[in-house]
């Protein structure tokens, strides 16, 4: 064990090195590898991978230096029911959260952790979240036995030993401890995707600590996604005067050079990345559309007055069933090299498929369990939940400010849900206050694939309903106490894409389309669009939204889907009502106010 113990001489940080070490006993590992990011490094561990049979080499022809994973099927998305924040007291974690006491969790922690990495390698990994310069930049000091971990993390943050020397002595990080939890015994041969039943995604958000035990998947393993960037950051953000949240960020330019940036906040099935990664329309010849970010968003008041924002991540993980050519073809070239999918199809050339990605799958598929796929069995080539992991940087989109430390400026931030009756297309806030009521009601009807009754409303706050660190009632506090420290406020809107018509069809055609949108709350925000006043906020005239090239839009299509009907509006109030009982302890007046309001207005 002794050799196991000693620290290279660039790790000077005292906390770290005592954390380390203490790690390194209860896990009692067979061997130590302090990680460095490099290209050698990564090239090394995917070889072994390989060999181990957790990677399959894809065609180097077609997809260079790329792998294919397959989980075990009971480790395939992450586990919320087994997801928790630890604070000394329960009301800090809020009814959106469970809770257990954090010495009591650390007590049932422990006994799990103790020799769970015997016969394993531990793998000591520095990243960081946000470009190091930025004023948000979090360090973290990720402990895992998956090499799997160790290649999709050098994809997902800024993984390098240069961060050992920016915490110096005294530093600050976020320690994170994560293990698959299947030791193996002297001889015992190893699984290619080791894990285990017992599944803890375990927060601390009052000592900044992450604790996974069980999972090699996804968010339950890559400790500065969700973990990190969502939970713990959205406790630091109220405590610091940020704002942590589960938003796209883009850029969009019009012919003029005029240059804006909004962040946009959907649920699940909402068109998220296929809106962050958007392509106008041929009527738009001249706009550009740019990504900053993906998924998560850090937003601060910035020196200028003005609500900036920057995109914590390196790389994305994104869903691949439904992304294609024609939904997502900025998605598919991030893809294109250089990237690791999980659980998708095997293409018996050697390449990658999933439902979705052409109209017809090709013949001699291997699904995503490693059997030959029958197209006539009525079971997915691809797990829903399948992923890929693809560097940021190789999106075509890419905006040539997403890595700047001082991040970007907002003008809007949009909200939006899934809704097929109800909202309209699009309307305006009228104030920060009336925003933070609208994001705040957020929801999504659920569909057949999904658990409870279809066309029930899932309230979905913000989209941060699983991620958000701390009491949701309290969040809304900060959010609106963030109108003061921001001397130049975006607007705020709300859209739905998914409205639909007495025959079901939808009304909006979305994708590319969703341009036209975008291009009337740029221009709301810039003072070039007039709307008119409706009960519920701002709303485009007929004319003002160009639907000029959309094939069968008239004005009667508009009205339909800019529609605001007081039968649709008062079940809304009334479901509205459940999540104002559930966080009814700590829910600020002013929603009570803006509920009571649109009530009034209805």
């Amino acid at each position: 064990m002794q050799d196991l113990l000693s620290i290279p001489k660039q790790v000077r940080n005292t906390r770290a090195k005592a954390w380390i070490l203490e790690m390194v006993r209860l896990c009692q590992p067979a061997a130590v590898q302090w990680c460095d990011g490099s290209e050698e490094e990564n090239t090394r561990l995917c070889e072994e991978l390989v060999d181990a049979g957790t990677f399959i080499r894809l065609n180097e022809a077609k997809r260079p230096n790329s792998f294919l994973a397959r989980s075990d099927p009971d480790d395939v998305a992450r586990v919320e029911e087994r997801t928790f924040i630890c604070t000394k007291r329960r009301v800090d974690a809020g009814p959106n959260n469970n809770w257990r006491d954090p010495e009591e969790m650390k007590a049932s922690l422990r006994p799990l952790f103790e020799g769970c990495m015997r016969g394993r390698t531990l793998y000591v990994i520095p990243f960081c979240m946000g470009s190091p310069e930025s004023p948000l930049a979090k360090i973290g000091i990720q402990i895992s036995d998956s090499p799997y971990v160790v290649v999709n993390m050098r994809i997902m943050t800024r993984m390098n030993e240069d961060l050992w020397d920016r915490l110096g002595e005294d530093g600050d990080f976020v320690p994170c401890l994560h293990s698959v939890g299947k030791p193996l015994g002297e001889g015992e041969a190893d699984v290619p995707w080791p894990c285990n039943p017992t599944k803890y995604i375990v927060h601390f958000p009052e000592e900044r600590a992450i604790w996974s035990f069980g999972s090699g998947y996804g968010g339950n393993a890559l400790l500065g996604k969700k973990c990190l960037a969502l939970r713990i950051a959205s406790w630091i953000a109220k405590e610091e005067g940020w704002m942590a949240e589960h938003m796209l960020v883009l850029g969009v330019e019009s012919p003029e050079g005029e240059k804006s940036y909004v962040a946009a906040a959907f649920p699940s099935a909402c068109g998220k990345t296929n809106f962050a990664m958007l392509i106008p329309p041929k009527e738009y010849a001249g706009w550009k559309v740019t990504t900053v970010g993906d998924d998560i968003a850090w937003l601060w008041p910035g020196e200028d007055g003005r609500l900036r924002a920057i995109n914590p991540e390196m790389g994305y993980f994104g869903v691949a069933p439904g992304t294609s050519e024609e939904s997502n073809p900025n998605a598919l070239a991030s893809a294109s090299a250089n990237t690791i999918f999980t659980n998708v199809a095997l293409t018996a050339d050697g390449d990658i498929w999933w439902e979705g990605l052409t109209d017809t799958p090709p013949e001699g598929l291997t699904d995503w369990k490693g059997q030959p796929w029958d197209p006539e069995s009525g079971q997915p080539a691809a797990h829903p939940n399948s992923r890929f992991t693809a560097p940021a940087s190789q999106n075509p989109l890419i905006d040539p400010a997403w890595e700047d430390p001082e991040g970007v400026p907002i003008s809007a931030i949009i909200f939006g849900g899934r809704r097929a009756t109800t909202m309209p297309l699009v309307f305006q806030a009228f104030n920060w206050t009336h925003g933070v009521y609208i994001g705040a009601t957020m929801g999504s009807e659920r569909t057949a694939a999904a658990a409870g009754k279809v066309g029930e409303v899932r309230r979905d706050p913000m989209a941060m309903l699983p991620f958000c660190g701390y009491n949701m009632g309290d969040y809304f506090h900060h959010w609106l106490e963030m109108c003061s420290q921001i001397r130049d406020l975006p607007r705020i809107f709300h859209v739905n894409w998914f409205r639909r018509n007495a025959e079901g069809g939808f009304l909006w055609p979305g994708f590319g389309q969703n341009m036209r949108v975008l291009e009337w709350i740029i221009n709301r925000c810039h003072g070039k669009a007039a709307g008119h006043e409706t009960k519920i906020g701002w709303i485009p005239h007929w004319g003002e939204l160009n639907t000029d090239g959309i094939e069968g839009f008239g004005k009667e299509d508009f009205q339909e889907v800019m529609a605001i009907r007081g039968d649709e509006w008062r079940p809304e109030l009334l479901s509205q009502g459940e999540l104002y009982l559930n966080l009814y302890d700590h829910m600020p007046k002013e929603m009570v106010f803006q509920r009571e309001l649109l009530a009034s207005r209805l």
